[in-house]
Order: C-alpha cells, then sequence, then structure tokens
C-alpha cells in the first residue's frame, strides 16, 4: 500500500507592515496615486515564480478593498478613488500560494479631494 502524498505549505518567520500608507492617512487626489511602501523582516523577496518552495522567499502581493492590484516588491504606486480603502499586503511563496501561516500586513486610508 502506497501513502498519498502530503503537499504542505513551507513555513516562515518572516513579518510584514506597512511603511506607507500610515493607518488612517488621508491622501489627496481625485483619483489618488498612493505609494505604498513596505518591511519585510525576515523574508526575502525573489523575481522569479517556482514550484520549488523556499521558505522565507516569496513575493509580494497586494489588494485594494478585497481585489488584487499589484504582484510586486516591497514598493509601488497604485491609483484610489475618493473615500475609505483597506489595504492588505501579503507575502507569499514563489509559486504565489500563502505561507502557513499566512504573512498579511492591512492599513486603511482616505482619499479626499
Amino acid at each position: 500500500m502506497h501513502a498519498s502524498p502530503t503537499f504542505t505549505r513551507p513555513s516562515t518567520g518572516a513579518r510584514l507592515a506597512f511603511v506607507s500608507p500610515q493607518q488612517g492617512e488621508e491622501i489627496r487626489g481625485s483619483p489618488a496615486i498612493v505609494r505604498v511602501e513596505l518591511r519585510l523582516d525576515g523574508g526575502k523577496i525573489v523575481p522569479v515564480t517556482s514550484l520549488h518552495l523556499v521558505p522565507n522567499e516569496g513575493h509580494i502581493h497586494l489588494y485594494l478593498d478585497g481585489s488584487l492590484v499589484s504582484m510586486t516588491g516591497l514598493d509601488a504606486q497604485i491609483p484610489a478613488s475618493l473615500g475609505q480603502h483597506s489595504l492588505r499586503a501579503e507575502f507569499v511563496a514563489v509559486d504565489h500560494r500563502p505561507f502557513r501561516p499566512r504573512v498579511l500586513a492591512t492599513v486603511t486610508f482616505r482619499v479626499g479631494p
């Protein structure tokens, strides 16, 4: 009898945080170009996509109000319309899937005229 292969997600000790925008910040513009800056401790951004998973190596996925807007490194510029917004960043493995546990950071900001 052969055991079924198990596919476990890699773990990481990395931590992700927003440097910019700051929690509750108001950004002016209609639409505004939001400068996103993230800090990643204990992880490394790599430019390749691979099925060879290495703990602590991956990419950043950036979501504005729940929609994926960027797959990038630690810096991005994204447009945002007037109003309140939620920005979520996730450090994912090189196959674009989450680490276990997930490495997430969230911030809310407002765009005003």
